[in-house]
This record gives C-alpha cells, sequence and structure tokens, in this order.
C-alpha cells in the first residue's frame, strides 16, 4: 500500500469543508484526494498512478472538474485560519516549465510560460503572513518582473507592515501600501540616492518566512516544476499545496509533505 497523506483527523477537517461548500461527495472521495495528492507529491504522470487509490482516470477527471469549477480555490479560501497580518510578506519565486507543460492550446497558457535564463519559466508570486503561511498568491509568465503584480497581489490584504526585497523598490508600489494603511519596509536599490525613513532593517531580516513558505510548497515536487499544460490546472496543483499546508497546521503539527 502507498504512503497515505491524510490521516482520519484531517480528512474529517477536509470532509466538513467540502460539505459546508455543497461539494458532491462520493463513497470513494478520499482515495480520490489521496491519488490527486500522491501524483502533485511524486509529480508522476496521472497514467502512472498506483491503482491502490483509484483508476488514474478518475483523479485526473476529479482534479480537472474542480480545478475548473474552483473548488480547490473554494476550499483555500475555507481552510485559512487566524492569519496574522501585522507583517505581509511579498516574494516570487521562478519554477521550470517541464516540456509537457508547453503546447497548450489554452490563450492563458502563454501568459503563464515565459522565457528568461532559465528558459521555459512559470513564477509564483506569493503573501504570506507573520508566521510564513501562504494566504494569497498568483501565477505569471517567469519573464514578468515582480512589482509588475505587486499591487493586484496586496489588493485586499489589510497588513500593517509589508516587506519585500529591493525588487520591489518602487516609489509607486510605496504609495500604494501606504494607501492601504500599511508601512511598506522595502530596501533601496544600491545606487538609489532617495531616503527610505520607513524601512526597518531587524523586521526585513524576517523576510525569509517567505523564502521558506516556497521552499516547503516546492517539496510537492508537482509545484518545483511545472508539468500541467493548463494554467488553472497549475493553479490548482499550488493551491492543493496550500491547503495541505493548512490543514496540517491545524494538527499542530511539523509541516512535512
Amino acid at each position: 500500500m502507498n504512503r497515505l497523506m491524510l490521516s482520519d483527523e484531517l480528512w474529517n477537517k477536509v470532509l466538513k469543508i467540502l460539505k459546508n461548500l455543497s461539494v458532491y461527495i462520493t463513497d470513494n472521495t478520499r482515495m480520490v484526494i489521496e491519488g490527486i495528492l500522491w501524483r502533485i507529491r511524486t509529480a508522476a504522470p496521472w497514467r502512472d498512478l498506483p491503482s491502490d487509490f483509484c483508476p488514474w482516470t478518475t483523479a485526473y477527471n476529479r482534479f480537472n472538474a474542480w480545478s475548473r469549477k474552483g473548488i480547490w480555490n473554494l476550499l483555500f479560501e475555507a481552510v485559512k485560519n487566524d492569519v496574522d497580518l501585522e507583517w505581509a510578506f511579498i516574494d516570487g519565486s521562478y519554477v521550470k516549465a517541464h516540456q509537457h507543460a508547453s503546447g497548450g492550446i489554452e490563450p492563458e497558457t502563454s501568459k503563464t510560460i515565459g522565457k528568461s535564463k532559465g528558459g521555459n519559466t512559470t513564477k509564483i508570486h506569493m503573501v504570506v503572513d507573520s508566521h510564513g503561511n501562504p494566504i494569497k498568491f498568483d501565477i505569471t509568465a517567469g519573464n514578468i518582473h515582480d512589482v509588475s503584480v505587486a499591487a493586484d497581489l496586496l489588493d485586499g490584504i489589510e497588513a500593517d507592515n509589508v516587506i519585500a526585497d529591493k525588487g520591489y523598490d518602487s516609489d509607486a508600489l510605496r504609495d500604494g501600501i501606504r494607501e492601504m494603511d500599511a508601512t511598506p519596509h522595502i530596501p533601496r536599490r544600491r545606487n538609489s540616492k532617495k531616503p527610505n525613513s520607513d524601512f526597518d532593517r531587524e523586521l526585513y531580516r524576517s523576510r525569509h518566512l517567505v523564502e521558506n513558505a516556497f521552499a516547503k510548497l516546492k517539496h510537492f515536487r508537482a509545484i518545483a516544476t511545472r508539468f500541467d499544460k493548463l494554467s488553472r490546472n497549475y493553479r490548482s496543483v499550488v493551491e492543493i499545496g496550500c491547503i495541505f499546508w493548512w490543514i496540517k497546521l491545524c494538527t499542530r503539527n511539523e509541516y512535512r509533505p
């Protein structure tokens, strides 16, 4: 029997949320989700899904249907609990796009896979809370600059302080953060002569929390490398990683996919 990821306690949490969202539940839903988690953890082709879970077509069709209907996103929003927004950390991380992720006919695919120094890449832009827990993210092509999506990513996040690296050095972004009634803590570039009175160097040292979040999520190999052609499906893969993060957090156990 393959290693399972959902204990009875974790499954009961997921089941309760699914019922609250009025999602149709079948007798094999638990094992189907286990199969989906196995594929995301191992990054194996769907056809290689062990039959112990369910037929691979069942797992893929369920994953794809829930992605199309936005159920994974609803689960992610529902599972977040006790978000601490005294600090909000924002950053981006490159993800190599496997050759199997290219060639999709979906128009949005070209917007989320781009050419960069590393070849075909996708970028995950993420905001984490004061404890380093993921609260919001976006997916773009790898050649999209971090600062160009920062305003939209921070929209609706009521943080007291926003911390980012010098890649987000933009006066327009700083002004936008202040309009959110938050304080921006973004270092100036080395050649900048402008003052930066808001910057708190001690607080900035905690920025590793967002980098740690990427490192933990990339334990899921299908997040660390993009294999999905459809942009919405890769977004769902990242959402599932975040969902598992939060339900594990609720058990107060160490996060270890």
